[in-house]
This record gives structure tokens, C-alpha cells and sequence, in this order.
């Protein structure tokens, strides 16, 4: 298992996919670490240990080339959520660029309205998000939210639940500024780390669940998602609104 997994990140490696051939290196290397443990065989032992040095030192060389990408604004990760697949809560997509100094964010994302129109739950989907903001580990202090107006018949629903959602992290110690558009079309969500995720359906990628009562109803990494794509970059400068 250590070699195929060693093996894989050579390959990404070689294609220039350096965030997948790192989690691979680093994989491959913990599984080669546990086999030099059960080896009785000096010389064995002596071989494995050279290799692990050598895709060590790779990965170490792959994290300072993903570093200064960073730092360079060069950074670009893809993520395909692909038809009915599971395991993409907003914590899963999201937290691990919740560092603790971001104390920032800006959502853009013209379909926070009303949430029974289209069968949808925009309003219910942005609640989620700044559910998570506000467990941390980050200490966010303002959320500017970039958003369109709904139809006229849920546009009061929709300034209602947005006023709510505004109390509701007020006494969490945040402040909600929202802003509205009739011309915004993308959709991103920066952190002031320099973080900046674009999501072809924006938080609308999850599909409505079966029931009140079904699986996934409540635990968003069980609710089956819709298709689309996530782009993540790193920025030294990430514009405001």
C-alpha cells in the first residue's frame, strides 16, 4: 500500500499537481514508516529508509514550491464535486483556510434569498456558513455579505431572515453588512488570509433532502450535492466590496 501510494504522488508530481502529490508523499511515507518498524531485515530495513529520505526531502521541496505560490498569488486548487456525491459540508470545503487570524469575510453570491423559492434553502445555506464561522478556530469579526434582491412576493421574507441572521451573530460579537446588487453575477467567498473560494453554484450545492427526517436532513457531509466545481487561489491582496 506504501508503494502504490508512493507511486501516485510521483505521478502527480510529475504533472505538476502538487497539492494531491503531497497528501500522497506524506501518506506514502507514514505506511513505508510502519513498514521499516516490522522489518526484521537489516538490509531491508537500510533500503526502505534511503527511500523515505529521498520522498521526504521531495515533499519538503513540493510544501516550500506551494508555499511561495502563495506567497507569489499564484496558488490554484481544484475541487470536483461530482452528481449525488457526499462529504462536502461547508467545514469540509472550507476550514482548513479558517486560520486563526482571519478575522474577515466577504461573500458574493447573488442567491441569498427566500428559503422555500425554487425548493431551495439559500437563506437556511448562508445560516450554515456563518454557523461555522462563528465556531472557529477563527475569530471573525465582520461578514460583508454581496447578494441580489429576491422577487418582489419573498423580498420582505428575504430582508426579514437576513435582519435575523444579522441579530443572531450580533450577540456572537459579529457584525453582518449586507449589500445588494441587481447586476452581481459571481460568486466567491474571500477571508482576509488571503483565501479566495469560487463555487460554480456558489452555497447552493447541495441538493434538497428527502425528508424532514431523512439521512443528511441535519449532518450536511450526509446530504447528497449537485454538481459543480471549486476553485480555491491564494492572493497577497484580497479586494473589498
Amino acid at each position: 500500500a506504501g508503494a502504490e501510494t508512493v507511486k501516485r504522488a510521483v505521478e502527480l508530481d510529475l504533472a505538476s499537481r502538487f497539492q494531491e502529490s503531497l497528501v500522497c508523499y506524506q501518506e506514502g511515507i507514514d505506511l513505508l514508516l510502519q513498514v521499516v518498524k516490522a522489518t526484521k531485515d537489516d538490509a531491508k530495513k537500510h533500503r526502505y529508509r534511503q527511500k523515505i529520505s529521498e520522498y521526504m526531502t521531495r515533499a519538503e521541496d513540493i510544501k516550500k514550491h506551494i508555499e511561495k505560490e502563495k506567497q507569489d498569488g499564484k496558488y490554484h486548487k481544484q475541487i470536483r464535486i461530482e452528481e449525488n456525491s457526499t462529504g462536502f459540508s461547508y467545514e469540509k470545503l472550507f476550514q482548513e483556510y479558517l486560520t486563526e487570524i482571519v478575522s474577515e469575510v466577504w461573500v458574493e453570491d447573488p442567491y441569498i434569498r427566500h428559503v422555500h423559492q425554487a425548493s431551495r434553502y439559500w437563506l437556511y445555506n448562508f445560516l450554515r456558513f456563518c454557523e461555522m464561522l462563528v465556531k472557529g478556530p477563527c475569530k471573525v469579526k465582520t461578514i460583508h455579505l454581496l447578494t441580489s434582491y429576491d422577487e418582489e412576493s419573498g423580498r420582505s421574507q428575504q430582508i426579514s431572515g437576513l435582519e435575523e441572521i444579522q441579530q443572531s451573530l450580533r450577540n456572537y460579537g459579529v457584525t453582518l453588512n449586507t449589500t445588494f446588487s441587481s447586476s452581481i453575477h459571481d460568486r466567491e467567498i474571500r477571508f482576509n488570509n488571503g483565501w479566495m473560494i469560487k463555487i460554480g453554484r456558489g452555497l447552493d450545492y447541495f441538493k434538497k433532502p428527502q425528508g424532514r427526517f431523512s439521512i443528511g436532513y441535519c449532518d450536511f457531509d450526509l446530504r447528497p450535492c449537485h454538481e459543480t466545481t471549486v476553485d480555491v487561489f491564494h492572493t497577497k491582496h484580497t479586494k473589498k466590496m
